[in-house]
């Protein structure tokens, strides 16, 4: 958009130069036009790109939103429902013997995710969690009558096949239970599944554009996600949502904003969280309650620091970047920009795994970090454009890389023994909230006050 604005879109006649300061021209905001982000939640990113810069006591350049209409603000004029409000947490407690004599040791960190994750997929788990869910939507939704007795929930999970087997499970506790209503399965693309390839429209047994439709009539009720419909999902009758996925920041703030519609007999919402804690929701929520604030902008020494990451790597030279562009901004076929390419990648294939490893990661971080800078920075840099271009080439053929595995054997050494969930009710206070008389309120707020 801004090339298309700026006029800087480039001539076939032009040299390699000029053709790339052209570009950059054409990445930075154009002066004559005015550009608006509008987001509940702003990251840093869009704070500097869009927000209005502002000195700070310590002389540093910081940036504010030019407008806002804060989540506080909203709640209490009663255009958006408070999603904490009713916030429970679930801490899942499970414990593991020894099937072997000797305790081998393992990596701490590495074990622990693999325990975890070997114990969450268990059928007991997904059985007992299912359970939770299908009863209290059935006890504490329907029966209470919530959204005038027409309530949806949600179920948010951690991964497309999580999805499938939380799908099948509810709608098997659904069926055993006689119940009227029945589930929906939402996630993108094909997946691998008891043995063959199935999409969510092979599992629901109808078209995927119809989801959100089925959703506002009989008998479907429950929503399975993994990751689709967790962000910009409109839907004022979802009032319930089960969460078996770890959430942070912006991710946590959006996906459990998909209750906060309102809707005429919307009293309420519940969430009931299998996966996070109440601080962590609380921590990620607090930042955009009231004015969200970029106090440091980003530094473009960084993109210095991973260019001197990605080049002790030694994968190319700078003949290497320069031909390639100049093929490439002279619009030549893949034929003849691959082979420089593949010159890098087998350099890479020579390094160890913990150079590998730093390398690509550099180089998806210089990907991320200098279209933003780009758009931004006061000055221009033809040499950060050129290794842009050759690091978009790149990136795409280097290998997939496996982190070297600590915990090998650790799921032989253990026994699944039990599995059991724990209910703790802790209704989330933002600072900044109205005082209430409620006896709940107030020790929760008693508790944060000495939190923090």
């Amino acid at each position: 958009m801004n090339i298309a604005l700026s006029g800087n879109a480039g001539k076939d006649e032009m040299d390699l130069e000029d053709r790339l300061n052209q570009i950059i021209d054409g990445r930075q905001m154009v002066k004559n036009a005015n550009y608006y982000a509008f987001t509940a939640t702003p990251k840093n990113k869009t704070l500097q790109m869009f927000g209005t810069p502002f000195e700070q006591p310590d002389g540093e350049i910081g940036h504010r939103p030019f407008h806002e209409y804060t989540m506080k603000q909203a709640i209490d004029e009663g255009f958006i429902m408070d999603v904490l409000k009713n916030y429970t947490t679930y801490n899942s407690y499970y414990k593991v013997v020894k099937a072997i004599e000797e305790d081998p040791e393992f990596e701490k960190k590495q074990a622990q995710k693999k325990l975890r994750a070997f114990v969450e997929a268990q059928p007991e788990t997904i059985q007992q969690k299912a359970a939770i869910i299908v009863e209290h939507f059935h006890t504490q939704v329907i029966d209470k009558g919530k959204v005038g007795g027409q309530a949806r929930a949600m179920v948010v999970t951690s991964s497309i096949l999580r999805a499938i087997d939380f799908y099948y499970e509810i709608q098997r506790q659904l069926e055993e239970r006689k119940s009227p209503y029945k589930a929906i399965v939402a996630f993108s693309g094909t997946k691998e599944y008891g043995g063959k390839e199935v999409s969510e429209a092979d599992v629901n047994g109808f078209p995927s554009k119809d989801i959100e439709d089925n959703m506002e009539r009989d008998p479907y009720r429950i929503l399975v996600v993994a990751d689709k419909f967790q962000t910009g999902y409109d839907q004022p009758l979802l009032h319930t949502m089960y969460v078996d996925k770890v959430l942070t920041d912006v991710k946590a703030v959006q996906t459990l904003s998909r209750l906060n519609r309102c809707h005429p007999k919307k009293r309420d919402t519940f969430v009931l969280d299998f996966a996070n804690d109440a601080d962590s929701i609380q921590e990620a929520f607090q930042r955009f309650y009231k004015t969200t604030l970029l106090s440091k902008e980003t530094d473009p020494n960084k993109l210095n620091d991973l260019i001197q990451e990605i080049e002790s790597a030694n994968i190319y030279t700078e003949e290497d970047v320069r031909t390639l562009n100049e093929k490439y901004w002279a619009g030549e076929e893949r034929e003849e920009l691959d082979p420089i390419i593949n010159q890098s990648v087998e350099r890479f294939n020579l390094l160890d795994e913990n150079t590998q490893i730093r390398c690509k990661s550099s180089i998806k971080s210089f990907l991320r970090t200098y279209p933003f800078l780009a758009a931004v920075m006061p000055f221009k840099s033809v040499e950060w454009e050129m290794l842009n271009t050759y690091f978009m080439l790149l990136v795409h053929k280097l290998p997939v890389l496996k982190r070297e595995d600590f915990t090998e054997g650790l799921l032989e050494a253990i026994d699944f023994d039990q599995y059991r969930v724990i209910k703790g009710e802790e209704p989330i206070g933002l600072i900044g909230t109205k005082p209430s008389n409620s006896l709940m309120n107030c020790l929760s707020a008693y508790r944060q006050m000495k939190l923090l």
